[in-house]
C-alpha cells in the first residue's frame, strides 16, 4: 500500500499528463478532432462517447449540496444518450466550467476518479505483482490511457514475466514497450503522448521508486506546497455582488467574473465562462444592458450581477 503522499504525488503525475496541473484541471473541458471520446471533461477526462460523463455528473446531481445540479440535471438524460450534439453545446460547456468552482464538484471528481481509476490501478498493480510507488504510478497512467492488459501482455511475450526479471527492470520494460507502441500507433493523435513514457523513463533513470518530494515533471513542481491550495482555474471568491466589476489592468478574475459570464451564456450570449472579465466580456454586458434599457457601461454592480445570475 502506498502511503497518501505517494498516492497523492503518482496522482499529480498523471494530472501533469492529462491537463498540464499538479492538481489536474477541474473544469477542463475539451474536445478533440476525431478523438472517439468526444467531449471530455474534469481533472482526469471524463468523456461523453464512454458513458463515464454522464456517471460523474450524476454522482454530483445527487449530492444534495451541488450548487449546479439544477442546470446540469436537463443534460443529464442526453448524457446518458450520448447525444453527441452536446460536443458543441457552448451553454453546457460553460456550466461544467463554472461547476469546477463548486468544492462539491471537486469533491465529486476526486471521489469517481479514486473508484474508476485509482482503484483499478491499485488491484491491476497488485495482481500483476508491482508495488513500488512509481510502478503504480506506471499502472494507473495506463488505466487513465489505456491499455494496460494489451501492453502488459505485450511486455510478457517480449522480456518474460515480472516474477523472471524482477519489478524494477519489468516496469521499466513495459515503459519501453509503451513508448514504442505510442510513437508507432495506427492513431496519429496518440503518438504525441510519448511525452508520458519519456517522463517516467527520466523518474526511472533518476531512481525515484519511492516517488520522494520534491520531484519536478515535464518542468512541473511536485512538493508538499504545490499539493496544497485552490486548483488552478478554480475559484473561491470573490463573492457576486462584492465588488464592482469592469475591464481593469490586469484582468479582473473570480468567482463573481464566472457567475456573469455563466448569467450571459444562459441568454444564449457566446461566451467562454473562464472567469476573466475582458474586453469580450464587457461588450456582452453592454449588449445586456441596451436590451435591459440601461446605461451601456460595461460595468456589473452587485443589482446587475444579481440581475444576471438570477
Amino acid at each position: 500500500m502506498l502511503t497518501v503522499l505517494q498516492k497523492r504525488t503518482a496522482q499529480a503525475i498523471v494530472n501533469i499528463f492529462e491537463t498540464g496541473s499538479v492538481l489536474g484541471d477541474y473544469g477542463n473541458v475539451t474536445l478533440i478532432p476525431g478523438d472517439t471520446g468526444h467531449l471530455t471533461f474534469g481533472r482526469s477526462q471524463t468523456t461523453l462517447a464512454s458513458g463515464n460523463l454522464f456517471k460523474l455528473l450524476r454522482m454530483y446531481c445527487e449530492n444534495a449540496g451541488a450548487r449546479f445540479a439544477e442546470k446540469l440535471n436537463s443534460y443529464l438524460e442526453r448524457c446518458e444518450q450520448g447525444d453527441l450534439s452536446l460536443d458543441h453545446d457552448l451553454k453546457l460547456h460553460n456550466i461544467l466550467r463554472a461547476s469546477a468552482d463548486d468544492p462539491v464538484m471537486r469533491d465529486t471528481q476526486d471521489h469517481f476518479f479514486e473508484q474508476v481509476y485509482w482503484q483499478s490501478a491499485e488491484r491491476s498493480a497488485s495482481r500483476a505483482g508491482i508495488s513500488t510507488p512509481l510502478g503504480v504510478a506506471v499502472v494507473y497512467d495506463s488505466t487513465i490511457h489505456g491499455s494496460w492488459v494489451m501492453i502488459r501482455d505485450r511486455t510478457v511475450r517480449q522480456v518474460g514475466t515480472l516474477e523472471k526479471l524482477g519489478e524494477r527492470p519489468w516496469v521499466e520494460a513495459y515503459v519501453r514497450t509503451r513508448r514504442d507502441w505510442l510513437a508507432g500507433n495506427a492513431n496519429p493523435k496518440l503518438r504525441p503522448t510519448v511525452y508520458r513514457m519519456d517522463a517516467f523513463e527520466r523518474l526511472i533513470e533518476q531512481g525515484y521508486w519511492g516517488l520522494t518530494l520534491p520531484l519536478v515533471v515535464r518542468g512541473n513542481e511536485i512538493s508538499t506546497a504545490t499539493l496544497q491550495g485552490v486548483p488552478p482555474g478554480c475559484y473561491d471568491g470573490p463573492q457576486p455582488g462584492s465588488r464592482l466589476v469592469s475591464v481593469q489592468s490586469p484582468l479582473q478574475r473570480g468567482l463573481d467574473v464566472r457567475l456573469i459570464q455563466l448569467g450571459l451564456s444562459d441568454r444564449g450570449m457566446n461566451v467562454k465562462a473562464d472567469g476573466i472579465f475582458g474586453q469580450t466580456s464587457a461588450g456582452l454586458v453592454k449588449s445586456f444592458q441596451k436590451s435591459e434599457g440601461m446605461p451601456a457601461t460595461g460595468v456589473v454592480d452587485a443589482a446587475l450581477i444579481a440581475k444576471l445570475i438570477a
